[in-house]
């Protein structure tokens, strides 16, 4: 990362990632770690088949499909997604997205709206923050 008061250039390639579990990494990007005071955002690969569970955000989010074959179910309707469609999604609207394709990797771009960020499950009420997902323990360095 190159760093100036006022600005960062992160280079995706030298970010560490974090193991999600459940077929699931992200590589965190924009955090309050270099400089962000109003949103946070990275790059999360879904492995063939997987998904994320049914949960929501106490702030919008906002996900570019980068790449792969992907739908997002959000509020209970389905969208099939094609690389470059985005979603916009309003704070605690229930909401995942599922990799589709059983042989190629899906990866989506997210911004969430707020460094303070949580994801409450909806299966078990759980909240936790979005930051929590990135925390040293779970980054693998490349």
């Amino acid at each position: 990362m190159t760093q100036t008061a006022s600005a960062a250039i992160l280079r995706q390639r030298e970010q560490p990632i974090a193991n999600r579990g459940g077929g699931a990494s992200t590589i965190p990007l924009v955090t309050p770690a270099n400089g962000a005071r109003q949103l946070i955002n990275g790059i999360t690969r879904l492995e063939p088949g997987k998904q994320i569970p049914l949960h929501f955000h106490n702030c919008e989010e906002s996900v570019l499909l980068l790449e792969g074959q992907a739908v997002a179910v959000i509020d209970g309707v389905e969208y099939p997604l094609e690389p470059g469609d985005t979603t916009w999604i309003p704070a605690n609207l229930p909401h995942f997205f599922r990799n589709v394709s059983q042989t190629e990797v899906m990866r989506i771009f997210w911004t969430y709206a707020s460094i303070e960020a949580t994801r409450t499950l909806v299966e078990t009420g759980a909240t936790h923050p979005v930051a929590a997902e990135h925390t040293k323990d779970k980054l693998i360095q490349r």
